[in-house]
């Protein structure tokens, strides 16, 4: 096996140099935005915005933004994708009907979203997942490594079916169109992502863990580690690596992993790698090429083109909602590094000027690498303190490291408190001795230090931080109640409006 892994570890630096792309970023965007209005002139959207002319514009970039509205979901699907979505209306935003619809497990929302996926976005997809796999040679993984197993942590890949289409979480598409020759490292297989039921799955997972011998694992951090523990437990050992001693490497994506790694590190035996990876229902944008830099290399050469709206009161509300449908928008060669950024796409599955909700920074405009660093709807910034996603999560990590507090879930909202404000946390912790009042003194004066305006506002508005505990449960019942429990969903950082005064309700 060492001498199959040997060749699978030299095809993937040949196959790294291969695929490297010849032209700069910017270039690759340039070519990416032009591709997408050829393909797409004859569709209902190309013909109302007049794509075929924008081609032929001095410059098309300029003339694609000033023609087009920005959006969000709600305004993109009322009036394009409900066509091909309930009526099966082909060549609407794209060229042919679109096969599969991705139900939303965005936090920004409650109700399920339906972002279309077309083939050309698989395709794109598995470009870069084909990189990524190339550059793990950059990681230092021994050949024999290239072997072992890959646990794919997912959704159902039982997709239900509507008119021309089916509909289901985004990994449980990608789970039935993963290439044929790798399925059989993959695990856990057909048998147990087809079960509906989450619970189920990680039972049936735990049951055949020992079989395994995964090197690899892929997913949502909250869902590795829960899945980790049923099978510590189930089995009597004290960590993952009595049963797969060649575990090494977790691809992770869908929240920030900071604040796992300590609970993480517990079912371990001995250090692993990490690898950020930036993935929604709408595309596979970065990825993390090098152990040393946590910064993640934009994909800008397949299927997207990315604008760049700085993310500031001239162009968003204090819900986070664009205020225009024609708002500051910079293209790559105009951003600046250290900005918080909200992206506004154009894909190949036909989304056209279409506001995620992420938010980011470039930490290398050259390189186009970045980091994210929240979500427009939830930075909190009741009061101008501005707190990012990020901010949160690296002062959830000085408290485990000052108090070895072992902090699970969390969650954070802005609450009135008189004429001011105040910040209440809820926190799940496994150390019983750390106590509220030691947690808000750790966080207040972490998050002091890493934002100037939360620093500002702690001696005017933001008159009090509290904290309370809860169970770990308590998180995860309440994403079982919202319909959450799945391979995707996540606990939302901040709570706001009504999801707030579900949650409250829920711990009462």
């Amino acid at each position: 096996m060492s001498i199959l892994g040997t060749i699978i570890q030299k095809s993937a630096k040949l196959g790294a140099l291969v695929d490297n792309p010849r032209h700069t970023p910017v270039e690759l965007q340039y070519q990416q935005l032009m591709e997408l209005l050829r393909e797409a002139r004859y569709t209902a959207f190309g013909l109302e915005y007049g794509f075929h002319e924008l081609m032929w514009a001095d410059d098309p970039i300029e003339a694609f933004k000033k023609a087009v509205p920005a959006t969000d979901y709600n305004g993109i699907y009322e009036k394009w994708w409900s066509k091909s979505h309930l009526e099966d209306a082909s060549d609407v935003c794209w060229p042919g009907v679109v096969p599969y619809y991705a139900l939303s497990s965005g936090t920004s929302q409650s109700a399920s979203k339906y972002i279309p996926i077309t083939e050309d976005l698989l395709r794109g997809m598995k470009k870069v997942s084909r990189r990524l796999f190339f550059d793990l040679t950059n990681y230092g993984i021994p050949a024999s490594q290239y072997t072992k197993q890959m646990l794919m942590i997912g959704s159902s890949t039982q997709l239900q079916r509507q008119g021309n289409h089916w509909f289901g979480d985004l990994s449980g598409i990608l789970g039935l169109n993963r290439p044929f020759i790798m399925e059989r490292l993959y695990r856990p297989g057909r048998h147990i992502t087809d079960l509906t039921e989450w619970g189920d799955r990680i039972e049936k997972i735990a049951d055949e863990a020992p079989g395994w011998d995964v090197g690899f694992a892929a997913g949502n951090p909250m869902w590795l580690q829960l899945m980790l523990e049923r099978i510590v437990d189930k089995h009597g050992v004290k960590n993952i690596h009595e049963l797969w001693p060649n575990f090494s490497l977790f691809v992770h994506g869908g929240v920030l992993i900071d604040p796992y790694i300590p609970s993480l590190a517990g079912l371990f035996r001995e250090p692993i790698l990490y690898l950020d990876s930036y993935t929604a229902s709408e595309g596979f944008f970065a990825y993390q090429q090098h152990p040393e830099n946590r910064s993640m290399k934009l994909m800008t050469d397949s299927g997207i083109f990315f604008e760049f709206v700085p993310f500031n009161d001239k162009n968003f509300n204090e819900d986070g909602d664009l205020r225009s449908e024609q708002p500051e928008s910079l293209r790559l060669d105009e951003v600046k590094e250290g900005v918080h950024y909200a992206l506004l796409l154009n894909t190949v599955a036909g989304v056209w000027r279409y506001l995620l909700g992420d938010t980011i920074q470039f930490t290398n405009v050259e390189n186009a690498e970045i980091r994210v660093t929240g979500r427009t709807k939830q930075f909190l910034s009741a009061c101008g303190e501005h707190v990012s996603i990020d901010n949160l999560s690296a002062a959830v990590r000085a408290v485990d490291e000052q108090l070895r507090a072992g902090v699970g879930e969390f969650s954070v909202a802005a609450v009135r408190e008189g004429t001011g404000w105040a910040h209440q946390w809820f926190v799940s912790l496994e150390n019983p001795a750390v106590t509220e009042e030691e947690f808000v003194r750790v966080i207040d004066a972490e998050l002091s230090r890493l934002n100037d305006d939360y620093a500002v506002e702690r001696r005017y508005a933001l008159r009090q931080v509290r904290a309370k505990f809860l169970p770990n449960e308590v998180f995860m019942n309440w994403l079982s109640k919202r319909g959450k429990m799945n391979g995707q969903a996540k606990v939302p950082r901040v709570l706001k409006g009504v999801q707030l005064a579900d949650f409250e309700e829920f711990i009462k």
